[in-house]
Protein backbone atom coordinates (compact mmCIF):
# COMPACT_ATOMS: atom_id res chain seq x y z
CA UNK A 1 0.00 0.00 0.00
CA UNK A 2 1.30 3.46 -0.93
CA UNK A 3 1.53 5.67 2.15
CA UNK A 4 -0.39 8.92 2.08
CA UNK A 5 1.42 12.24 2.56
CA UNK A 6 1.29 13.40 6.18
CA UNK A 7 0.04 16.93 6.81
CA UNK A 8 1.10 18.29 10.22
CA UNK A 9 -1.62 20.83 10.95
CA UNK A 10 -1.61 23.53 13.61
CA UNK A 11 -4.93 25.14 14.57
CA UNK A 12 -5.92 26.90 17.80
CA UNK A 13 -9.09 24.87 18.42
CA UNK A 14 -10.40 21.57 17.10
CA UNK A 15 -13.00 18.91 17.77
CA UNK A 16 -14.63 18.19 20.17
CA UNK A 17 -14.49 21.98 20.56
CA UNK A 18 -16.98 24.10 18.65
CA UNK A 19 -17.03 27.63 20.08
CA UNK A 20 -14.23 28.99 17.86
CA UNK A 21 -16.18 28.51 14.64
CA UNK A 22 -14.60 28.83 11.17
CA UNK A 23 -11.04 27.42 11.13
CA UNK A 24 -12.04 24.48 13.31
CA UNK A 25 -14.89 23.59 10.98
CA UNK A 26 -12.69 24.12 7.91
CA UNK A 27 -10.09 21.61 9.09
CA UNK A 28 -12.74 19.08 10.11
CA UNK A 29 -14.28 19.34 6.64
CA UNK A 30 -10.86 18.92 5.00
CA UNK A 31 -10.34 15.73 6.95
CA UNK A 32 -13.78 14.52 5.91
CA UNK A 33 -13.28 15.27 2.20
CA UNK A 34 -9.53 14.67 1.73
CA UNK A 35 -8.85 11.90 4.23
CA UNK A 36 -8.42 9.37 1.42
CA UNK A 37 -5.60 11.45 -0.09
CA UNK A 38 -3.72 12.74 2.97
CA UNK A 39 -3.10 11.89 6.61
CA UNK A 40 -3.94 14.81 8.87
CA UNK A 41 -1.98 15.09 12.13
CA UNK A 42 -3.48 18.02 14.02
CA UNK A 43 -1.95 19.91 16.97
CA UNK A 44 -4.37 22.04 18.98
CA UNK A 45 -5.23 23.31 22.46
CA UNK A 46 -6.51 20.91 25.09
CA UNK A 47 -9.67 22.96 25.69
CA UNK A 48 -12.34 24.93 23.85
CA UNK A 49 -12.44 28.70 23.36
CA UNK A 50 -12.95 30.44 26.70
CA UNK A 51 -12.83 27.23 28.77
CA UNK A 52 -10.58 26.96 31.83
CA UNK A 53 -10.46 23.16 31.96
CA UNK A 54 -9.37 20.56 29.35
CA UNK A 55 -11.71 18.36 27.37
CA UNK A 56 -12.92 15.44 29.47
CA UNK A 57 -12.87 12.70 26.83
CA UNK A 58 -9.43 13.06 25.21
CA UNK A 59 -5.91 12.08 26.24
CA UNK A 60 -3.83 15.19 26.82
CA UNK A 61 -0.32 15.44 25.29
CA UNK A 62 -0.78 12.25 23.27
CA UNK A 63 -2.11 11.46 19.82
CA UNK A 64 -5.84 10.70 19.68
CA UNK A 65 -7.90 9.20 16.86
CA UNK A 66 -10.63 11.76 16.10
CA UNK A 67 -12.96 11.31 13.12
CA UNK A 68 -10.31 10.23 10.63
CA UNK A 69 -7.44 12.37 11.94
CA UNK A 70 -4.71 12.10 14.57
CA UNK A 71 -5.08 14.92 17.09
CA UNK A 72 -2.59 16.08 19.76
CA UNK A 73 -4.23 18.13 22.52
CA UNK A 74 -1.49 20.35 23.90
CA UNK A 75 -1.58 21.35 27.57
CA UNK A 76 -0.61 24.95 28.52
CA UNK A 77 2.72 23.88 30.04
CA UNK A 78 3.76 22.35 26.69
CA UNK A 79 2.86 25.45 24.65
CA UNK A 80 6.43 26.78 24.63
CA UNK A 81 8.76 27.24 21.68
CA UNK A 82 10.66 24.10 22.68
CA UNK A 83 7.42 22.23 23.25
CA UNK A 84 6.19 23.07 19.75
CA UNK A 85 9.58 22.20 18.24
CA UNK A 86 9.61 18.85 20.07
CA UNK A 87 6.24 17.88 18.59
CA UNK A 88 7.32 18.88 15.09
CA UNK A 89 10.54 16.87 15.35
CA UNK A 90 8.83 13.83 16.89
CA UNK A 91 6.10 13.66 14.24
CA UNK A 92 7.11 12.48 10.75
CA UNK A 93 5.40 14.72 8.20
CA UNK A 94 5.69 15.85 4.61
CA UNK A 95 4.11 19.29 4.90
CA UNK A 96 3.15 21.75 7.62
CA UNK A 97 -0.22 23.55 7.48
CA UNK A 98 -0.73 26.71 9.58
CA UNK A 99 -4.18 28.23 10.04
CA UNK A 100 -3.62 31.82 11.02
CA UNK A 101 -1.20 34.63 10.29
CA UNK A 102 -1.32 36.30 13.69
CA UNK A 103 -1.63 33.30 16.04
CA UNK A 104 1.30 33.68 18.50
CA UNK A 105 1.22 30.00 19.49
CA UNK A 106 0.26 27.84 16.53
CA UNK A 107 1.77 29.97 13.75
CA UNK A 108 4.47 32.21 15.18
CA UNK A 109 6.21 29.53 17.26
CA UNK A 110 6.46 26.95 14.45
CA UNK A 111 7.86 29.67 12.16
CA UNK A 112 10.37 30.83 14.78
CA UNK A 113 11.42 27.21 15.30
CA UNK A 114 12.02 26.93 11.56
CA UNK A 115 13.87 30.27 11.42
CA UNK A 116 16.21 29.19 14.24
CA UNK A 117 16.84 25.80 12.69
CA UNK A 118 15.18 23.89 15.53
CA UNK A 119 13.08 21.82 13.08
CA UNK A 120 13.62 20.35 9.64
CA UNK A 121 12.61 22.44 6.66
CA UNK A 122 9.52 21.05 4.91
CA UNK A 123 6.99 22.83 2.68
CA UNK A 124 4.70 25.08 4.70
CA UNK A 125 1.24 26.26 3.68
CA UNK A 126 -0.25 29.16 5.62
CA UNK A 127 -3.96 30.00 5.51
CA UNK A 128 -4.65 33.50 6.90
CA UNK A 129 -8.37 32.67 7.29
CA UNK A 130 -9.58 36.14 6.37
CA UNK A 131 -7.23 37.99 8.72
CA UNK A 132 -6.15 40.37 5.94
CA UNK A 133 -9.64 41.53 5.04
CA UNK A 134 -10.18 45.26 5.47
CA UNK A 135 -12.69 44.66 8.26
CA UNK A 136 -10.36 42.35 10.16
CA UNK A 137 -7.35 44.65 9.86
CA UNK A 138 -9.33 47.59 11.25
CA UNK A 139 -9.65 45.74 14.57
CA UNK A 140 -6.52 46.38 16.71
CA UNK A 141 -5.04 47.94 13.58
CA UNK A 142 -1.90 49.50 15.09
CA UNK A 143 -0.85 46.27 16.78
CA UNK A 144 -1.37 44.33 13.54
CA UNK A 145 0.55 46.85 11.43
CA UNK A 146 3.53 46.64 13.80
CA UNK A 147 3.45 42.84 13.69
CA UNK A 148 3.27 42.70 9.88
CA UNK A 149 6.22 45.10 9.60
CA UNK A 150 8.28 43.08 12.08
CA UNK A 151 7.41 39.84 10.24
CA UNK A 152 8.71 41.32 6.99
CA UNK A 153 11.95 42.52 8.59
CA UNK A 154 12.62 39.19 10.30
CA UNK A 155 11.68 37.11 7.26
CA UNK A 156 9.52 34.75 9.31
CA UNK A 157 7.05 34.25 6.49
CA UNK A 158 9.56 33.82 3.69
CA UNK A 159 9.72 30.67 1.57
CA UNK A 160 6.25 29.32 2.21
CA UNK A 161 2.98 28.88 0.34
CA UNK A 162 -0.23 30.78 1.03
CA UNK A 163 -3.73 29.31 0.92
CA UNK A 164 -6.32 31.92 -0.11
CA UNK A 165 -9.93 30.84 0.11
CA UNK A 166 -11.15 33.19 -2.63
CA UNK A 167 -9.95 35.61 -5.27
CA UNK A 168 -10.87 38.37 -2.85
CA UNK A 169 -8.53 36.95 -0.22
CA UNK A 170 -5.76 36.74 -2.83
CA UNK A 171 -6.16 40.49 -3.27
CA UNK A 172 -6.15 41.01 0.51
CA UNK A 173 -2.92 39.04 0.93
CA UNK A 174 -1.20 40.76 -1.98
CA UNK A 175 -2.15 44.12 -0.54
CA UNK A 176 0.11 43.33 2.43
CA UNK A 177 2.81 41.20 0.77
CA UNK A 178 4.44 41.16 -2.67
CA UNK A 179 4.19 37.47 -3.51
CA UNK A 180 5.03 35.46 -6.60
CA UNK A 181 2.09 33.87 -8.39
CA UNK A 182 3.20 30.29 -7.80
CA UNK A 183 3.17 30.58 -4.00
CA UNK A 184 -0.47 31.67 -3.68
CA UNK A 185 -2.87 28.72 -3.92
CA UNK A 186 -6.58 29.50 -4.20
CA UNK A 187 -9.31 27.11 -3.03
CA UNK A 188 -12.68 27.91 -1.50
CA UNK A 189 -13.11 26.27 1.91
CA UNK A 190 -14.79 22.89 1.81
CA UNK A 191 -18.28 22.66 3.31
CA UNK A 192 -19.67 19.98 5.54
CA UNK A 193 -20.78 17.17 3.25
CA UNK A 194 -24.31 17.85 2.08
CA UNK A 195 -27.02 15.73 0.51
CA UNK A 196 -30.62 15.95 -0.64
CA UNK A 197 -31.69 14.34 2.63
CA UNK A 198 -30.57 17.39 4.63
CA UNK A 199 -33.52 19.56 3.61
CA UNK A 200 -35.43 20.59 6.73
CA UNK A 201 -39.22 20.75 6.43
CA UNK A 202 -40.15 23.72 8.61
CA UNK A 203 -43.91 23.45 8.30
CA UNK A 204 -44.18 22.59 12.02
CA UNK A 205 -42.44 25.86 12.95
CA UNK A 206 -44.90 28.29 11.39
CA UNK A 207 -45.38 31.67 13.06
CA UNK A 208 -47.96 33.63 11.09
CA UNK A 209 -47.67 36.67 13.34
CA UNK A 210 -43.93 37.32 13.27
CA UNK A 211 -40.94 36.97 10.96
CA UNK A 212 -38.46 34.59 12.59
CA UNK A 213 -34.87 35.85 12.22
CA UNK A 214 -31.74 34.22 13.62
CA UNK A 215 -28.18 35.41 14.27
CA UNK A 216 -25.80 32.49 14.85
CA UNK A 217 -22.11 33.24 15.40
CA UNK A 218 -19.52 34.21 17.98
CA UNK A 219 -20.49 37.46 19.68
CA UNK A 220 -17.58 39.72 18.80
CA UNK A 221 -17.13 43.02 16.91
CA UNK A 222 -16.08 41.15 13.76
CA UNK A 223 -19.46 39.43 13.50
CA UNK A 224 -21.28 42.79 13.78
CA UNK A 225 -24.27 41.88 15.93
CA UNK A 226 -24.63 45.53 16.96
CA UNK A 227 -25.24 46.43 13.30
CA UNK A 228 -27.98 43.78 13.12
CA UNK A 229 -29.64 45.33 16.17
CA UNK A 230 -29.41 48.81 14.65
CA UNK A 231 -31.14 47.43 11.54
CA UNK A 232 -33.97 45.93 13.59
CA UNK A 233 -34.49 49.19 15.47
CA UNK A 234 -35.80 50.65 12.20
CA UNK A 235 -37.94 47.66 11.15
CA UNK A 236 -41.71 48.11 11.46
CA UNK A 237 -42.70 44.47 10.97
CA UNK A 238 -43.15 42.10 13.91
CA UNK A 239 -39.95 40.11 14.35
CA UNK A 240 -38.77 37.29 16.60
CA UNK A 241 -34.97 37.69 16.71
CA UNK A 242 -32.95 34.95 18.40
CA UNK A 243 -29.20 35.26 19.01
CA UNK A 244 -27.08 32.12 19.26
CA UNK A 245 -23.36 31.96 19.97
CA UNK A 246 -20.77 32.25 22.73
CA UNK A 247 -19.94 35.67 24.16
CA UNK A 248 -16.33 36.13 23.07
CA UNK A 249 -16.09 39.82 23.95
CA UNK A 250 -17.97 40.75 27.15
CA UNK A 251 -17.56 44.49 26.63
CA UNK A 252 -19.01 44.18 23.15
CA UNK A 253 -21.94 42.13 24.45
CA UNK A 254 -22.70 44.87 27.00
CA UNK A 255 -22.95 47.30 24.08
CA UNK A 256 -25.35 44.92 22.31
CA UNK A 257 -27.46 44.59 25.46
CA UNK A 258 -27.83 48.37 25.57
CA UNK A 259 -29.04 48.33 21.97
CA UNK A 260 -31.48 45.51 22.75
CA UNK A 261 -33.08 47.62 25.48
CA UNK A 262 -33.67 50.40 22.94
CA UNK A 263 -35.55 48.21 20.44
CA UNK A 264 -39.25 48.91 19.82
CA UNK A 265 -41.98 46.58 21.07
CA UNK A 266 -42.41 44.88 17.68
CA UNK A 267 -38.92 43.34 17.98
CA UNK A 268 -38.69 40.42 20.42
CA UNK A 269 -35.06 39.48 21.17
CA UNK A 270 -33.58 36.50 23.04
CA UNK A 271 -29.99 35.36 23.58
CA UNK A 272 -29.93 31.57 23.60
CA UNK A 273 -26.21 30.91 24.19
CA UNK A 274 -23.69 28.66 22.42
CA UNK A 275 -24.78 25.99 19.96
CA UNK A 276 -23.30 22.53 19.53
CA UNK A 277 -22.47 21.80 15.85
CA UNK A 278 -24.87 18.85 15.82
CA UNK A 279 -27.75 21.24 16.54
CA UNK A 280 -26.96 23.99 14.02
CA UNK A 281 -29.03 22.60 11.13
CA UNK A 282 -32.03 21.99 13.37
CA UNK A 283 -31.84 25.56 14.68
CA UNK A 284 -31.55 27.18 11.25
CA UNK A 285 -34.58 25.19 10.07
CA UNK A 286 -36.74 26.98 12.66
CA UNK A 287 -36.24 30.41 11.12
CA UNK A 288 -37.33 32.35 8.05
CA UNK A 289 -34.07 34.30 7.65
CA UNK A 290 -30.43 34.27 8.79
CA UNK A 291 -29.26 37.85 9.46
CA UNK A 292 -25.45 38.03 9.44
CA UNK A 293 -23.97 41.48 8.63
CA UNK A 294 -20.41 40.31 9.29
CA UNK A 295 -17.43 42.62 8.81
CA UNK A 296 -15.62 39.86 6.95
CA UNK A 297 -15.57 36.08 6.49
CA UNK A 298 -12.89 33.92 4.97
CA UNK A 299 -15.63 31.49 4.03
CA UNK A 300 -18.66 31.57 6.32
CA UNK A 301 -19.56 28.01 7.27
CA UNK A 302 -22.71 29.18 9.03
CA UNK A 303 -23.88 30.68 5.74
CA UNK A 304 -23.54 27.31 4.02
CA UNK A 305 -25.27 25.55 6.92
CA UNK A 306 -28.21 27.93 6.79
CA UNK A 307 -28.61 27.53 3.04
CA UNK A 308 -28.26 23.76 3.24
CA UNK A 309 -31.51 23.48 5.21
CA UNK A 310 -33.21 26.00 2.93
CA UNK A 311 -33.06 29.10 5.13
CA UNK A 312 -32.28 32.25 3.09
CA UNK A 313 -29.48 34.53 4.25
CA UNK A 314 -29.22 38.30 4.58
CA UNK A 315 -25.52 39.02 4.86
CA UNK A 316 -22.93 41.71 4.20
CA UNK A 317 -20.91 41.76 0.99
CA UNK A 318 -17.76 40.98 3.01
CA UNK A 319 -17.77 37.22 2.36
CA UNK A 320 -17.06 34.96 -0.65
CA UNK A 321 -20.83 34.45 -0.99
CA UNK A 322 -21.64 36.85 -3.81
CA UNK A 323 -24.65 37.62 -6.05
CA UNK A 324 -26.97 35.60 -3.83
CA UNK A 325 -30.11 37.32 -5.04
CA UNK A 326 -29.42 36.25 -8.64
CA UNK A 327 -29.41 32.60 -7.51
CA UNK A 328 -32.40 33.00 -5.20
CA UNK A 329 -30.32 32.20 -2.11
CA UNK A 330 -30.69 35.50 -0.26
CA UNK A 331 -28.98 38.88 -0.28
CA UNK A 332 -25.40 40.18 0.13
CA UNK A 333 -25.52 43.91 0.81
CA UNK A 334 -22.84 46.56 1.49
CA UNK A 335 -22.67 47.63 5.12
CA UNK A 336 -22.99 51.28 4.13
CA UNK A 337 -26.53 50.60 2.84
CA UNK A 338 -28.51 49.85 6.00
CA UNK A 339 -31.77 50.81 4.31
CA UNK A 340 -31.35 47.86 1.90
CA UNK A 341 -31.14 45.45 4.86
CA UNK A 342 -34.28 47.01 6.34
CA UNK A 343 -36.18 46.75 3.04
CA UNK A 344 -35.37 43.05 2.68
CA UNK A 345 -36.71 42.31 6.16
CA UNK A 346 -39.88 44.32 5.53
CA UNK A 347 -40.47 42.45 2.25
CA UNK A 348 -39.77 39.08 3.86
CA UNK A 349 -42.37 39.80 6.53
CA UNK A 350 -45.06 40.04 3.83
CA UNK A 351 -44.40 36.62 2.28
CA UNK A 352 -46.94 33.86 2.73
CA UNK A 353 -46.08 30.51 4.21
CA UNK A 354 -46.33 28.81 0.79
CA UNK A 355 -43.93 31.36 -0.72
CA UNK A 356 -41.42 30.76 2.06
CA UNK A 357 -41.70 26.99 1.75
CA UNK A 358 -41.14 27.00 -2.01
CA UNK A 359 -38.16 29.30 -1.51
CA UNK A 360 -36.67 26.87 1.03
CA UNK A 361 -36.92 24.00 -1.44
CA UNK A 362 -35.26 26.06 -4.18
CA UNK A 363 -32.42 27.18 -1.88
CA UNK A 364 -31.62 23.67 -0.73
CA UNK A 365 -31.48 22.32 -4.29
CA UNK A 366 -29.36 25.25 -5.50
CA UNK A 367 -26.83 25.02 -2.69
CA UNK A 368 -26.39 21.28 -3.26
CA UNK A 369 -25.20 22.09 -6.78
CA UNK A 370 -22.92 24.85 -5.52
CA UNK A 371 -21.22 22.89 -2.72
CA UNK A 372 -20.65 19.52 -4.36
CA UNK A 373 -18.66 20.44 -7.47
CA UNK A 374 -15.63 18.23 -8.27
CA UNK A 375 -13.64 21.37 -9.08
CA UNK A 376 -13.97 22.59 -5.50
CA UNK A 377 -12.60 19.33 -4.13
CA UNK A 378 -9.69 19.26 -6.60
CA UNK A 379 -8.71 22.87 -5.83
CA UNK A 380 -8.38 21.95 -2.16
CA UNK A 381 -6.44 18.83 -2.99
CA UNK A 382 -3.96 20.95 -4.92
CA UNK A 383 -3.34 23.17 -1.87
CA UNK A 384 -1.22 20.29 -0.57
CA UNK A 385 -0.32 18.45 -3.76
CA UNK A 386 1.42 21.39 -5.46
CA UNK A 387 3.81 22.18 -2.58
CA UNK A 388 4.57 18.48 -2.16
CA UNK A 389 5.51 18.24 -5.83
CA UNK A 390 7.78 21.23 -5.50
CA UNK A 391 9.61 20.62 -2.25
CA UNK A 392 12.65 22.43 -3.55
CA UNK A 393 11.10 25.86 -3.36
CA UNK A 394 13.87 28.31 -4.20
CA UNK A 395 15.44 29.85 -1.13
CA UNK A 396 14.68 33.41 -2.00
CA UNK A 397 12.43 35.98 -0.37
CA UNK A 398 8.93 35.78 -1.71
CA UNK A 399 7.59 38.19 0.89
Amino acid sequence: MISKPKILTFVSYYLPGYKAGGPLRTIANMVEHLGNDFEFWIVTRDRDLGDTVPYADVIINEWNDVHGAKVFYLSPDRQTLNGIADIINATPHDLMYLNSFFDPLFTLKPLIARRLGYVKDVPIVLAPRGEFSAGALRLKSIKKKVYIHAARVLGLYNNLYWHASSVHEVEDIRREFALKDDVVLTALDLPTKVSHNDFADSRSNVDHERLRIVFLSRISPMKNLDYALRILKQVRAKVKFDIYGPIEDKGYWELCEELIHLLPANIDVSHRGPVHPDDVAKIFAQYDLFLFPTRGENYGHVIAESLNVGTPVLISDQTPWKNLENDGLGWDIPLDDMSAFINVIERMSLRTFDEKYQERQHIHQKVIERLTSPELLEANRQVFSKPLKNKNLKKENNV
